[in-house]
């Protein structure tokens, strides 16, 4: 009965929505998200039991695999995640700054899951694909050498799929970098 996450992202809408309804249809999953984002492309974002959701993902695969940009499956996710997707992470203090890039929306959110797993850091934001033509990233704080670890497992998880782009590490940010993006 374990609590999992999965998104797929497609190149068109329609094929984006035909492939959610196809999702809901095939397993018990509830959709968390569904929408388009840059530039013209769609995500779904559901949740549920692991086995429904990677038997709704798959579906998603097999049905609409020529419009898919990519998906993923993620067992028991970083509670740090939702927040971070909506913008609702509190947090006060940024000892040192991380932030990654990449290409799609979907690797974004499984390199977040690994930078928090890896170590005691607080995901600040995940920045899915909006405004960004279809690239993400990721903003996450903590002390240098956990930034520094959580930067490095993420770019690996994105890099397994080719869509990592560029990341960075600031050690004890300025003031007006920390009250830009608090």
């Amino acid at each position: 009965m374990s609590k999992a996450i999965g998104m797929a992202e497609y190149k068109t809408v329609s094929a984006g929505i035909t492939a959610a309804d196809a999702m809901v249809k095939a397993a018990d999953v509830t959709i968390i998200e569904a929408q388009t984002v840059c530039p013209g492309k769609y995500i779904v974002l559901i949740s549920g039991r692991l086995s429904a959701v990677n038997a709704a993902i798959e579906t998603a695969k097999v049905q609409h695999g020529e419009q898919l940009i990519g998906s993923f499956v993620l067992g028991n996710p970083h509670a740090s995640i939702f927040p971070a997707i909506y913008g609702a992470t509190a947090v006060e203090n940024i000892m040192a700054l991380g932030i990654m890039e990449t290409y799609d929306a979907a690797s974004i959110i499984v390199a977040a899951d690994a930078a928090a797993k890896t170590a005691i850091v607080d995901l600040i934001e995940l920045r899915v694909a909006r405004g960004m033509c279809g690239k993400s990233y990721l903003m996450l704080t903590g002390e240098v050498a956990a930034v520094e670890a959580a930067i490095e497992k993420a770019k690996s998880a994105a890099a397994e799929e080719g869509m990592y782009l560029d990341s960075s590490v600031i050690a004890h940010p300025d003031a007006q970098i920390r009250n830009a993006i608090l």
